[in-house]
């Protein structure tokens, strides 16, 4: 599968990716994988944040909506108009991790290193997102980490995962058992996720 984007920040629990192609992100709460100096080992991380902005240390885009002559563009026009915005704006994603493989195993806890600035992200496609998502360790993580949308970022993740199996139906009845026992204390909480994955 060909790689999306290189790590340009990483630490033991996340990691920021720099997309190659403008806009071109992974969606909010799919499974990406990025390699380690170990051959064999590869870090996966669910993306929590995608943002565009300009390539600049503390520069912001500026506005190419309207042309001096008056002239309206609109959305895709302006890219179309101005193809060197791919030049001075960068697309970047963060995933937090959520495990690793080692070969032919999955862990879904953090790996021994994060993984290295510069090496390669991958999609994953939906026989590695499912074979992930065989377990459900990783539902803890993600719902009491730190600043990130935890909630948003798991049903996001359910769904995707649901999508990608035959039986479909039957992983959300297990993930929503899953995240009753997780959340047994805290009611409207597991009412608001559960709604968020149904389908």
């Amino acid at each position: 599968m060909e790689r999306i984007g290189e790590v340009i920040e990483s630490s033991t629990t996340r990691f920021t990716a720099g997309a190659y192609e403008l806009l071109a992100a992974p969606p909010f709460g799919s499974l990406v994988r990025a390699q380690t100096r170990s051959a064999g080992i590869a870090v996966y991380g669910l993306v929590y944040e995608i943002r565009t902005g300009s390539k600049e240390p503390g520069g912001r885009a500026m506005m190419r909506g309207r042309t001096y002559s008056g002239r309206n563009l609109y959305d895709a026009e302006i890219y179309h108009e101005h193809p060197d915005l791919a030049e001075v704006l960068q697309t970047e994603f963060s995933a937090i991790t959520v495990g690793y493989c080692e070969r032919d195993r999955r862990y879904q806890y953090l790996p021994p290193h994060p993984p290295p600035v510069h090496y390669s992200v991958y999609p994953c496609d939906d026989a590695e997102l499912g074979g992930f998502c065989e377990s459900s360790d990783f539902f803890r993580s993600v719902l009491f980490a730190a600043q990130i949308p935890s909630d948003e970022l798991l049903s996001a993740a359910i769904r995707a995962t649901a999508r990608a199996r035959p039986d479909s139906r039957d992983y959300l009845v297990y993930a929503g058992r899953e995240l009753a026992s997780l959340l047994k204390d805290d009611y409207d909480r597991l009412t608001a996720i559960l709604r968020r994955i149904r389908p």
